[in-house]
C-alpha cells in the first residue's frame, strides 16, 4: 500500500510521533504540501550553490553561501531526524534507500565544518572528493517521485514515469557535470567553470565529441566513462519500460470496474479480471 495515500485525513487524536511521521510523507493536507515544497525549494536551493561556487564571485558571496548551506543542512538533519523518530520501524528507516541518499546529503557538510571548526589539516584531494559528495543531494528528488501522489496532486503512473525519466536525465548530466568539474579543473585548463563541464557532458554523451575538451586526470577519465555507461544503461532502461506501458495501454479500452475500480480492460472484456464483477462495453458487433 502506497503510505501516502494510506489514511488521507489526520485524525486530531493521533500523539505527536503519529502526526509527525503523517506529514513527513503526507501530500494532500496544506502542512504535508508545505513540507515538500520547502524541502524541494532547499534542494534547489543546494543545487544552485554547488553551481554558482564553480564561477569567480566575491569572498562574501562565498561566505554567504557556505553559511546558507550550513543551514540547509540543519534543516535536512532536522528532516532526517524526524523521519527517524517517527518511522514505525526505525532500523527498516535507516536502511530505507532514501534515507541512505538523506545521509549522503549531509555528511560532506559536517566533515568540511568539523575540518574548519577544528583546525585540521587534511589532504586537499580528500576534501575535494568531500565537497564533490555533495552533488548527490540532487538525488533527494527522487523521493518526490516514488509514486503518483505527488506534492501538488495525483498524477498518471504514465506521466510518472516521463517524469521519472526526465529526472533521470538531468541528474545524470548533472551530477557527471559536477563530478568531472571538480576533479578536471584543478589540472585541466579548459574546465574552468559548470558551463565548460556541462559542455563536456553534453558532448560526450550525445557522442559529438568536438575533441576540444578532453579528460587530463585519470579521475576525468573514470568520470567520463561512468557518465557514458550511466547514459547507455540508465535512459534506455526507463525508455523501454515508458513505450511498454504504452503499448500495452494501447491495447486496452478506458474502461473502469464499478467494483473494483480497476481501469483498463481488454477490448472484448465481460468481466473484470482482477475481482470478476461484470463490465459493460459498447462495440459495434460487425
Amino acid at each position: 500500500m502506497n503510505p501516502r495515500a494510506a489514511d488521507p485525513t489526520p485524525h486530531p487524536a493521533r500523539d505527536f510521533r503519529t502526526a509527525l511521521q503523517f506529514y513527513l510523507i503526507d501530500c494532500t493536507t496544506l502542512p504535508g504540501k508545505l513540507i515538500d515544497i520547502l524541502i524541494i525549494g532547499l534542494n534547489l536551493a543546494v543545487c544552485a550553490i554547488l553551481v554558482v561556487e564553480t564561477y569567480p564571485v566575491s569572498a562574501e558571496l562565498r561566505t554567504f553561501m557556505w553559511r546558507a548551506e550550513i543551514l540547509i543542512v540543519a534543516v535536512f538533519i532536522l528532516e532526517y531526524m524526524a523521519r527517524l523518530y517517527g518511522a514505525r520501524n526505525r532500523w527498516k528507516q535507516v536502511r530505507d534507500i532514501y534515507s541512505i541518499i538523506d545521509l549522503v546529503a549531509i555528511l560532506p557538510t559536517l566533515i568540511l565544518v568539523l575540518y574548519s571548526a577544528g583546525g585540521i589539516e587534511a589532504d586537499l584531494g580528500a576534501l575535494g572528493v568531500v565537497r564533490g559528495l555533495r552533488i548527490f543531494r540532487i538525488l533527494r528528488f527522487f523521493r518526490f517521485t516514488a509514486d503518483p501522489d505527488f506534492f501538488f496532486g495525483r498524477i498518471t503512473h504514465q506521466l510518472l514515469r516521463v517524469l521519472r525519466l526526465f529526472l533521470t536525465i538531468v541528474i545524470i548530466f548533472f551530477v557527471s557535470s559536477i563530478l568531472f568539474y571538480e576533479v578536471e579543473h584543478p589540472v585541466n585548463a579548459g574546465v574552468g567553470t559548470f558551463t565548460d563541464a556541462f559542455y563536456f557532458t553534453v558532448v560526450a554523451l550525445t557522442t559529438v565529441g568536438f575533441g576540444d575538451i578532453t579528460p587530463l586526470s585519470e579521475g576525468g577519465k573514470w568520470v567520463t566513462i561512468l557518465m557514458i555507461l550511466s547514459g547507455i544503461v540508465l535512459i534506455p532502461w526507463q525508455v523501454s519500460r515508458i513505450v511498454k506501458e504504452w503499448i500495452h495501454i494501447a491495447r486496452k479500452r478506458d474502461i473502469v470496474c464499478s467494483h473494483c475500480g480497476l481501469r483498463y480492460h481488454d477490448e472484448d472484456a465481460s468481466h473484470c479480471k482482477s475481482c470478476g464483477h461484470i463490465i459493460y462495453q459498447e462495440y459495434d458487433g460487425t
